[in-house]
């Protein structure tokens, strides 16, 4: 890649990181673009879709995310490994603005820029949740997929204002109904 297109490439992954942030998955390319000094022919150029821009920004957290899982697979506690990692996941979630419903759309769709990175992130829980399952320590008949859904509708209650303020007694009771042996809240 020559220079010059290296330096618009690392512009716009900085700008469009700070606008998303601000302003959410929905932000405007145009914005971004302008933002970053460039022609919106030169984002596109790059990043042909917003989802192969936003992957290319997520894609280090996810796979930090997906490490993490496999650090805590050797923990002594099955149980709580998988609630740590839920915990840290619906976190992260919740914290890139907007994008719950974009994983959610991406991990069905294998023509996704974000399908395998959302996969990751998926095998990974279920490698959690598998091992919790085999210590008798998670309910049975719950499988990756569903774990998944979970995580992503207990983002998506924080991003709500009206929900936001039980989002943590929220995530307690489905940890609790994921795990045979929690105690209730």
């Amino acid at each position: 890649m020559r220079a010059d297109a290296k330096k618009n490439r690392d512009r716009l992954l900085a700008v469009a990181g700070e606008v998303f942030a601000e302003q959410g998955a929905d932000a405007s390319l145009r914005d971004i673009a302008r933002k970053a000094g460039v022609g919106l022919g030169t984002l596109y150029r790059h990043f042909p879709t917003r989802e192969a821009l936003l992957e290319t920004l997520l894609r280090a957290s996810f796979e930090a995310l997906a490490a993490r899982a496999g650090e805590l697979e050797t923990s002594d506690s099955a149980d709580e490994a998988l609630v740590v990692w839920m915990h840290e996941t619906t976190e992260f979630t919740y914290s890139q603005r907007g994008i719950i419903a974009l994983m959610m759309d991406a991990i069905e769709d294998t023509n996704s820029a974000l399908h395998a990175s959302c996969v990751m992130l998926r095998v990974a829980g279920t490698a959690l949740l598998t091992r919790a399952q085999a210590e008798g320590k998670a309910r049975d008949d719950l499988n990756g997929e569903e774990l998944f859904d979970l995580i992503a509708a207990l983002a998506w209650l924080r991003e709500q204002p009206a929900h936001a303020p039980r989002a943590d007694r929220l995530f307690d009771i489905i940890a609790g109904a994921v795990l045979t042996d929690r105690p209730e809240v």
